[in-house]
């Protein structure tokens, strides 16, 4: 029995089994490989990618799959479980979806009080602007199809009606964003900067992976949202937004939030554009 014809398989449903790290990816995968993939997440919908522990269920699960849908951007970096996790499966393919992306450097901003060994790290978030979706489908389809060459020509079918939905969408936002004369807005977690670069706006940011602020951060950041005439705090939900609400107390405003690891991609993103522009005015 080839390796492909074990995975389809151990699935019990004769499907190309697909893990992938994050779910945003996932959808990707889904929408190319229709019905003829099972795809899995490792990280859960409100899991922290950055320190998420996979269960030995998971990790199971993962010897039997035929390709591992990764990042690739730095979201893996700091996880512990992937040497092991690409140990229990020498065959798998793995498609790294953040090829062919120019990854933008974190700012000055976005990692205050880093240790000097660690900067010059960049913004892991790349899936949240459309131009680099395209990217991650062409990427993502590109590996079903070596993974499962019989139905190579109906994942570039899938992939060419995504590329056209993904352009639509990427026109849909700018109309909505074309009028907001206030560019800046505030998050507490920096994820949105390539959706800010993508529309032309401006992402000023708390703190960096989830780390809490020390007083003296606090009081900085404070400062700069007062000073910008900010009066929203978007916050991820993949994080304690404590802080982000005593911030939005002090400047007299209010916390929104935005989520960067939602599965359905296309609509997060028109509710992001929608919860910014509203934010900006």
């Amino acid at each position: 029995m080839s390796l492909l014809q074990a995975c389809r398989a151990g699935s019990g449903s004769g499907k190309l089994q697909v893990v992938t790290s994050i779910e945003p990816l996932a959808y990707f995968v889904e929408r190319i490989g229709g019905d003829r993939v099972s795809v899995s997440v490792m990280v859960p919908p409100g899991g922290d990618p950055h320190s998420y522990e996979p269960t030995p269920r998971q990790m199971a699960r993962l010897g039997s799959a035929a390709l591992f849908v990764k990042a690739g951007s730095g979201v893996e970096f700091e996880l512990n479980w992937m040497p092991r996790f690409l140990a229990l499966n020498r065959g798998l393919r793995v498609c790294d979806a953040s090829e062919g992306v120019t990854l933008i450097p974190m700012t000055h901003a976005d990692q205050h009080d880093e240790p000097a060994g660690r900067r010059g790290r960049f913004d892991p978030h790349f899936w949240l602007s459309p131009s680099n979706a395209r990217l991650i489908a062409a990427n993502v389809a590109r590996s079903l199809a070596l993974a499962d060459p019989p139905y190579h020509r109906e994942y570039e079918a899938n992939l060419e009606k995504l590329e056209g939905e993904l352009e639509a969408l990427d026109g849909q936002i700018r109309r909505r964003l074309a009028g907001v004369k206030s560019r800046r807005f505030f998050v507490f977690h920096p994820a949105w900067g390539y959706f800010a670069r993508d529309f032309g706006l401006a992402q000023i940011a708390a703190e960096e992976e989830g780390k809490t602020l020390t007083p003296v951060q606090m009081a900085r950041v404070i400062g700069i949202a007062r000073a910008s005439g900010i009066r929203t705090v978007f916050v991820s939900p993949q994080f304690s937004s404590a802080q982000a609400d005593a911030i939005a107390h002090d400047i007299g405003g209010s916390t929104a939030t935005v989520d960067p690891l939602a599965k359905e991609y296309q609509e997060n993103l028109r509710r992001a554009a929608e919860a910014f522009a509203g934010g900006m005015r």
